[in-house]
């Protein structure tokens, strides 16, 4: 039987003296949590808390979607097959003819659609792997501030100092280049990435591919325009060079299309998510590639999980937000709504010296002020909002709810997280 007692302080011991200390959310997030609904979450102390956090991009559909929920209920209750390996499955034909009807087709996209594990970091493997088979080279090009992963491959890819380093060896065959706006408004990075590859005294061997996230969510919200993606994919074909975009956390809806580069009208040649795919925060990761490069000999890459029917089932029914525009159109204003507060917000605390970054529901304001957007994350969970920050240094406070939240929540936690910073500036300006 479920233990209902209620907590009159957390109770973290378990955590403490049993997890490794590679933990981390839970040290900004100091509670037991017991139960989750839409964009809200409840812990052992009967405190209720609005959710700007969304598993780090996960639960693009919210918390127990009920939609799916029932879903898998039924199917498991039928027993329904679970693991399958890459077995044939009803769960995963009805997955995979429903995604090429619903996303592919009224984009005019053809892509093979590989199962190569459940996490981002194996979509991004999976996708060196192939780029670098079909291309014959070594080198993969990524940009300052990425994040691609933390297995050692898309480890290589990540800029993150303090992540690098905890792979404690070196990290091989990648080439940074500085991402938009890297080097300043005035710079064309385009064009430093061009004159690298074209100059034979560069030190830069032509890559196997390009990586990117078109806003980078761990790296500080950093945004990249459409003329930049599409100069960025035009030095790539004039060269025989693959495109990857990385809609790992960006894609899914998450800046209000589909995937996150529609409305610069690119075509990748591969394409990598993972996070919401799975609809109910389920384990699951596609990697999308030209039916050109899918020169995979049978078992070349694999996974044991890669076959997760209950996720299946849960990506099926969240395609079906994607059916038409309405869902797109909501998600859109309610970044309008965003960007106007947090624009609003900024103007109030020049003194901390703010910047509002981001697209869609992936927003938030970088704070060029030491520890002022960590400050201001642990007093919007005193308050009852669960956000997080991003950036190299920690500098941007991120908001990123479930796509699915009510009007009333997004105000509600919009309205703590103005209290959060007003806290916080009186604080600083009391020292």
């Amino acid at each position: 039987m479920m233990n209902t007692k209620v907590l009159d302080k957390p109770d973290t011991t378990v955590f403490e003296t049993l997890e490794s200390e590679v933990r981390s959310y839970c040290r900004n997030f100091t509670t037991v949590f017991t139960r989750a609904k839409d964009y809200k979450l409840w812990d052992g102390e009967g405190r209720t808390y609005i959710d700007f956090f969304a598993g780090a991009g996960a639960l693009n559909y919210g918390h127990n979607n009920p939609r799916m929920k029932s879903r898998i209920i039924e199917y498991i209750q039928n027993d329904g097959i679970t693991h399958s390996l890459d077995m044939m499955t009803e769960a995963k034909e009805e997955f995979l003819s429903t995604f090429q009807e619903v996303v592919l087709e009224p984009r005019d996209m053809s892509y093979k659609i590989m199962f190569p594990g459940p996490t981002g970091t194996n979509a991004v493997e999976s996708a060196l792997k192939i780029a670098r088979k079909v291309t014959g080279r070594t080198t993969v090009i990524c940009f300052t501030n990425a994040f691609h992963g933390m297995t050692l491959g898309s480890l290589a890819l990540t800029g993150n100092k303090f992540k690098r380093r905890g792979a404690a060896v070196p990290l091989h065959d990648t080439v940074f280049m500085p991402y938009e706006q890297y080097l300043g408004a005035d710079i064309d990075t385009s064009d430093v990435l061009e004159k690298y590859l074209d100059d034979p005294g560069s030190g830069v061997d032509l890559p196997a591919a390009i990586i990117l996230e078109t806003v980078q969510g761990e790296g500080g919200l950093q945004t990249a325009s459409p003329a930049w993606l599409r100069r960025i994919e035009q030095i790539c074909h004039e060269r025989e060079i693959l495109l990857i975009i990385d809609d790992i956390q960006a894609g899914c809806g998450r800046t209000g299309t589909f995937f996150s580069f529609e409305e610069a009208g690119i075509d990748p040649d591969i394409i990598c998510l993972s996070k919401s795919i799975g609809g109910f925060g389920l384990p699951m990761a596609l990697t999308l590639l030209k039916a050109k490069l899918d020169t995979w000999q049978p078992g070349e890459h694999n996974g044991t999980f890669r076959g997760n029917n209950i996720s299946f089932l849960a990506a099926t029914e969240a395609l079906g937000y994607w059916r038409d525009e309405a869902f797109s159109r909501e998600v859109n204003k309610k970044a309008e709504d965003i960007r106007a507060h947090l624009h609003e917000l900024a103007s109030q605390y020049p003194n901390l010296k703010p910047e509002v970054r981001g697209k869609g529901l992936l927003q938030g304001i970088a704070f060029h002020t030491d520890g002022v957007a960590e400050d201001i994350c642990k007093a919007a969970f005193e308050r009852g909002l669960i956000m997080e920050t991003s950036g190299p240094n920690d500098e941007v406070a991120k908001v990123m709810p479930p796509l699915t939240i009510t009007d009333k929540g997004l105000a509600d936690g919009l309205k703590i997280l103005t209290e959060s910073v007003a806290d916080v500036n009186r604080n600083r300006q009391a020292e």
